[in-house]
């Protein structure tokens, strides 16, 4: 692999089309000039970082993907910046956003959401004995490669094990009982959002989604939830089983 964690300049890349935008940067796909390796690059503008007050968070984020290597893990190539930016190289996910393909097809087939969930739980497992907690799982942080492998990306809410933290972090429906209660957690808030994502990627919506904010907090504390009729009785004991 020829992007290693040297001292690298923008000027090594060959910059192309954006891929995505986020409150505070922007993504590219990239390649390396001296041999065309692919790869994106996210451009993450300090401004935006200062006056947010995020700094400890970047840095924090930048630190554990440093430390993480795990074929269902988005990799982090190397990172530098100049008087303006930040950027981090990072592995190109050639298909994109899981949840550009979960709202385009409606759904995933049971077979191809138990291929995902066994990837993400394979990372997840990954991470916690590295003591990580993730506390931001969602279809759009989840990536796919080339053969559709799944790539568990951005870790920006990230923390190390254990954490005394009682930050309300990550998005509202993903959100684990314990979190929302304000108390501190464990990595137990990342199990929480597998069965979260199971029964979304069975029938195109998460379990606790609610147009009142306030509705789905209560629904998250108590676990209230229906199955459609599309989830398989197998299906429906795992998800139980994560919740409870």
């Amino acid at each position: 692999m020829e992007v290693t964690r040297r001292i690298s300049v923008l000027s090594d890349f060959e910059i192309g089309k954006q891929l995505g935008r986020g409150k505070f940067g922007t993504v590219f796909l990239a390649r390396t000039k001296k041999s065309h390796f692919p790869c994106a690059i996210k451009v993450i503008f300090k401004k935006q970082i200062v006056k947010n007050k995020l700094e400890h968070q970047i840095r924090r984020e930048i630190e554990i993907m440093c430390h993480l290597q795990h074929p269902h893990i988005l990799q982090l190539y190397t990172y530098f910046h100049d008087h303006k930016r930040i950027y981090l190289v990072l592995e190109y996910a050639f298909l994109g956003q899981m949840y550009t393909e979960l709202r385009r097809l409606g759904r995933f087939s049971e077979s191809r959401s138990a291929t995902y969930i066994y990837q993400l739980c394979d990372a997840l497992m990954y991470c916690h004995r590295m003591k990580v907690i993730h506390r931001d799982i969602k279809p759009e942080n989840l990536l796919l490669g080339f053969h559709q492998e799944l790539k568990l990306s951005d870790f920006g809410w990230a923390v190390h094990a254990p954490s005394l933290r009682r930050t309300l972090c990550g998005t509202i429906d993903y959100l684990a009982p314990e979190m929302v209660a304000g108390v501190s957690h464990d990595e137990r808030v990342d199990h929480w959002t597998v069965g979260v994502l199971c029964y979304e990627m069975l029938c195109g919506k998460p379990p606790f989604e609610h147009p009142n904010t306030q509705d789905t907090y209560a629904c998250i504390r108590t676990a209230k939830y229906t199955f459609p009729p599309v989830i398989t009785p197998m299906a429906q004991d795992m998800i139980s089983k994560v919740f409870f």
